[in-house]
């Protein structure tokens, strides 16, 4: 009698972007929450050495996206504050145009994007500019995961005449900081409520510029340690030239703006020879291409 085939078992599921950004929003909320997420899912291991790592079949889309979050999703619950920014701009480096207009430089991919780092970051970050220009939510809205805190860099209380109008405030979509220097904790706390006010002391430093290690001190002190900087290209530049960007997305489109408003814009090394030159890599979103660059190795080297 000639022995029945074997029954082939069913091949494991490859991992798709839909299965694996469940798991992603997983391992953020345990860091948050302090507790340790040994294992996700089959096909996602954390190792000791390497961090988080994917196992098993997986579709190209499923890889890009894991490799391009992996050093958020790395983060220790107790590390150190953790930064990332993010502009998007042009290919001549604009990011927007000489009136302002920025809707919208980056194609949806982007801003599927954006709104993916700040599901996994603990707090979003904006300048007063980006208020006045965008009047953004800061929210969730494109993707599955939490909205983070919402917080306005506003050391000197420039925006008080605009934050009673503003979604931040007004949305009730995601809590919202203002945060100041001290010496304005009475007036801003008068606008909108003590438990929407972040006051350091020393926040704006005695030449006019705010202290950023100093804010970065106080939001991992109110349990926000891994900040998003959105933007603009002023505050996003600030957190460069202080050394307090981890990382860096730049997502550049096929476009060209001519005599707009520069990205990253600081006063950079005479020479060619002593400029930054940090690891980076580039990923494909769309037309669009989205460089990633790492700044804390570049600091180490």
């Amino acid at each position: 009698m000639t022995a029945p085939a074997p029954i082939p078992l069913p091949r494991p599921l490859a991992m798709t972007v839909d299965r694996l950004w469940p798991l992603c929003l997983a391992i953020a909320d345990a860091r948050r929450n302090g507790a340790t997420l040994s294992a996700a899912a089959p096909g996602l291991r954390r190792c000791a050495e390497t961090g988080w790592q994917l196992d098993g079949a997986r579709d190209a889309a499923a890889q890009a996206l894991f490799e391009l979050f992996k050093p958020l999703l790395d983060r220790p619950a107790d590390g150190p504050a953790w930064v990332i920014g993010q502009l998007g701009q042009s290919l001549d480096g604009c990011v927007a145009t000489r009136s302002g207009d920025s809707c919208f430089v980056n194609g949806a991919e982007n801003i599927v994007h954006l709104h993916r780092l700040r599901a996994l970051s603990d707090a979003v970050l904006v300048g007063g500019a980006t208020v006045v220009a965008d009047d953004p939510q800061l929210t969730t809205r494109r993707v599955a995961g939490p909205s983070p805190v919402r917080v306005l860099l506003d050391p000197a209380l420039r925006l008080a005449g605009r934050v009673s109008s503003a979604r931040l405030f007004t949305d009730g979509q995601a809590a919202t900081l203002w945060l100041c220097d001290a010496r304005w904790r009475l007036e801003a706390m008068a606008l909108v409520g003590p438990q929407r006010v972040l006051a350091v002391p020393g926040l704006l430093g005695a030449d006019g510029q705010p202290q950023l290690a100093l804010a970065l001190a106080a939001l991992k002190a109110r349990g926000l340690p891994v900040v998003f900087v959105e933007g603009g290209g002023i505050t996003v530049s600030r957190f460069l030239v202080q050394g307090c960007l981890d990382r860096l997305h730049i997502a550049v489109a096929p476009v060209l703006i001519g005599d707009g408003r520069p990205g990253l814009s600081f006063a950079g090394p005479a020479r060619l020879a002593d400029c930054p030159r940090p690891p980076c890599r580039v990923f494909a979103m769309g037309p669009d291409q989205l460089w990633d660059l790492d700044l804390a190795a570049s600091r180490l080297a």
